[in-house]
């Protein structure tokens, strides 16, 4: 049998291991006995389906501590959707949490039968979220970029969504092929005169809901580890008192947007303060809260998927 077929035969096996396991309700003796494997064997296709994401876990039930936080931010800042999940103390890490509150936010919205037209940003936690999707098919909505794709040197953008959302759900694409920051002031005028953007623009401009990152501006901060500013632009973005950005639209920590410098040459949509329709956050952990902080003062976002370790240091400031 070649490869791949008998590697297909083994994820086959894993994955009725797995429903066996969290579906069916067996213990690992009942599995063996039913796969007609052993018991080891029967736990390492469980392990198998877990590290290849065949079965995917989802918390139904909203922790107390985790919907005060929640509902506090909603009250504070008049947020039409938030969310708040928990925190790993081990890891520290709030990307799978959060992913996992937004991918099912999203899952619900694709689910509907009537057309919708999503608007994303870019970024790691939207990313995940995408990634944490089951495969639907999904012809009836659009999904479109508000921001570039690649990066001055033509290298591309590493947290890319909108092109891996349309391959999981069908739905139809709209990516914004340019860099996110133009090399000058010209260049940027050049591109957005393109139909290709034109056209994004006017998509995005009808959006029903917008789904955004939140990245705090600091030295090896996003916008600077992966090469949308050099070492110059973050320095004088940090002079002019940066401390987020949102689709790399830097603001301050009153959630003002930062005009001149790097703003100059942005080549995506521009932040609107308030949105004019749904617009979502995704971000989390003690470094991100002060830009989270801002972008909620600006009333750049009107909705929220955070964690509670960036909930409380933000709800704990004046």
């Amino acid at each position: 049998m070649p490869l791949d077929d008998r590697q297909e035969q083994k994820l086959d096996l894993a994955a009725r291991a797995a429903w066996l396991y969290y579906i069916g309700g067996n213990t690992q003796d009942e599995i063996a006995k039913k796969l007609g494997v052993s018991r080891q064997a029967a736990q390492r296709l469980v392990s198998l389906a877990v590290s290849e994401k065949l079965i995917k876990f989802r918390l139904d039930h909203q922790i107390g501590e985790c919907e005060r936080l929640a509902e506090d931010l909603r009250a504070r800042f008049g947020l039409q959707v938030c969310e708040v999940a928990p925190s790993d103390p081990a890891t520290g890490d709030p990307v799978p949490g959060i992913a996992d509150r937004a991918s099912a936010y999203l899952q619900n919205l694709l689910a509907q039968r009537t057309p919708l037209l999503l608007a994303f940003a870019t970024g790691r936690t939207l990313r995940a979220a995408v990634d944490q999707l089951p495969r639907m098919s999904c012809p009836q909505h659009k999904v479109v970029s508000l921001v570039g794709n690649m990066t001055r040197d033509g290298r591309a953008s590493r947290y890319d969504v909108v092109m891996r959302l349309a391959d999981r759900v069908g739905a139809e694409c709209f990516p914004m092929p340019m860099p996110v920051i133009a090399d000058s002031v010209e260049e940027r005028q050049v591109l957005v005169s393109q139909r290709a953007y034109t056209n994004v623009r006017d998509l995005a401009g009808a959006a029903k809901v917008t789904f955004v990152g939140i990245g705090e501006v600091r030295w090896h901060g996003p916008l600077h580890r992966d090469g949308f500013v050099s070492d110059e632009e973050l320095a004088e973005l940090l002079d002019m008192g940066a401390v987020g950005d949102s689709s790399a639209w830097v603001f301050d920590q009153d959630g003002h947007i930062l005009k001149g410098s790097v703003a100059d040459r942005l080549i995506g949509i521009p932040l609107e303060s308030p949105p004019q329709r749904l617009t979502i956050g995704t971000a989390g952990g003690a470094e991100k809260a002060a830009a989270i902080k801002a972008a909620l003062a600006g009333r750049l976002i009107s909705g929220l998927f955070t964690d509670e370790t960036a909930a409380r240091a933000i709800l704990s400031q004046p």
